[in-house]
């Protein structure tokens, strides 16, 4: 993961460039203002202790409270944190929202883990993480691995340190407890609307569209049950064990009911593809939905499809991106694309802060506007500088964290 918080600084500074900001407010944003290292002891249930590691960035409060996910995961690391607390930034400057970006991570398998050790996972990690969060510093919510059942632990843990309740302080959790409707299928919500933009600024008809979505856990999942609903023709799924197509449409219905609690249906196909071949196969958009650096140099001119619509964080890499706009393939950037999650996330906040709640509906509508006009931004942005929709999508997202450090006359 070295390679991502490297290629993100290289784009924020050609993105500060294009803004006419000096190198300075580049050195300020191309690192986290802080980031904790923690050490969490953990009672497993064999009755021995083990000590895991843990991380919180910060990359930049000069807009207002950090705000971004909690990942278990085996191969986080430190740099990995760091660049996906830059992207936060990133997207919540982007749909305006009043945050900076936060990140953080746990070293560790939770598919190897009994619930009573991840309960006592979470509550250890924010008790090594309270001083620097809360409602109005820093906000968690889910990320790779975690659920509303972990926000709900840690939420319990932050309130019993506090001795307050504090809602606000997490997002993600379950409604009962002051979860907002629509967060569980708000990434693939944004997605889709990414979607539909795209389409109409190509001249093409979401009904006749062929769409292959890369990856089939809560983002590709839902987003594969919006399209097939829409109309549109799904050809190709994958998980992590391989890849379907069928040039005629998947049954996504089908799948869905078949599909394990990691979002795996494909063992139980003996027609299965790899992920690379189904990369390749025809269609009209692609979405990358699963992990990231998978359209690189080596493919990215055997790509098909007209629109590429990142789902996942970093699937394309910065070389492949220059050879999908050289063919003039449109590609909706990852922190345009699934910047829905967070932006239900702060409306999720809102509705804690004040304690009136809304309906799906409103949460829909709302979603929409932000998603729509965010798109419109950074396509005319994109036109404007001459630009493609990556670099115009970090310009926009930057600006909000770069205006804020410049009033607050930290440059």
């Amino acid at each position: 993961m070295m390679d991502l918080l490297r290629s993100t600084q290289s784009i924020i500074k050609s993105a500060l460039q294009k803004l006419g900001y000096s190198n300075d407010m580049y050195e300020l944003l191309k690192e986290p203002l802080r980031i904790i290292t923690v050490r969490i002891p953990v009672r497993m249930d064999d009755g021995t202790v083990k000590i895991f590691t843990g991380y919180r960035s910060q990359h930049n409060d000069a807009v207002g409270p950090t705000k971004g996910g909690v990942r278990f995961h085996p191969e986080v690391n430190e740099d990995e944190v760091k660049a996906l607390s830059i992207w936060m930034s990133l997207k919540c400057g982007i749909t305006d929202l009043p945050y900076g970006g936060g990140k953080g991570g746990i070293i560790c398998d939770p598919r190897n883990m009994s619930f009573g050790e991840l309960e006592r996972l979470s509550r250890g990690y924010v008790r090594a993480i309270s001083q620097i969060v809360g409602p109005t510093k820093d906000i968690p919510a889910p990320d790779v691995y975690t659920n509303s059942q972990i926000m709900a632990w840690m939420m319990d843990e932050y309130s019993r340190l506090r001795e307050f309740d504090s809602p606000g302080f997490i997002t993600g959790k379950p409604i009962v407890l002051g979860g907002s409707q629509g967060r569980e299928t708000a990434t693939a919500r944004g997605v889709t609307i990414c979607i539909e933009e795209a389409i109409s600024k190509k001249g093409m008809n979401l009904k006749d569209a062929r769409i292959i979505i890369q990856g089939f856990g809560n983002a590709g999942g839902f987003l594969a049950k919006f399209m097939y609903d829409a109309g549109a023709k799904v050809v190709g799924i994958s998980d992590a064990h391989g890849a379907l197509y069928d040039s005629d449409g998947l049954d996504i219905n089908y799948l869905l009911e078949r599909r394990d609690s990691f979002g795996t249906v494909t063992n139980l196909f003996t027609n299965i593809i790899s992920n690379k071949e189904l990369l390749e196969k025809e269609c009209d958009i692609l979405v990358p939905a699963a992990i990231s650096n998978q359209i690189t140099v080596e493919n990215a001119h055997l790509i098909k499809a007209s629109i590429v619509v990142e789902a996942a964080n970093g699937p394309t890499t910065i070389e492949a991106t220059k050879v999908l706009d050289k063919r003039e393939i449109l590609l909706v950037p990852d922190i345009l694309a699934s910047a829905g999650g967070v932006t239900v996330s702060y409306f999720e906040w809102v509705q804690n802060n004040q304690g009136y709640y809304w309906s799906e509906d409103e949460i829909d509508k709302k979603l929409r506007k932000v998603i729509v006009d965010s798109f419109d931004t950074i396509y005319q942005t994109s036109q404007k500088h001459k630009v493609n929709m990556r670099l115009a999508a970090y310009m926009v997202g930057i600006r909000k964290s770069a205006e804020a450090s410049h009033f607050r006359g930290w440059i």
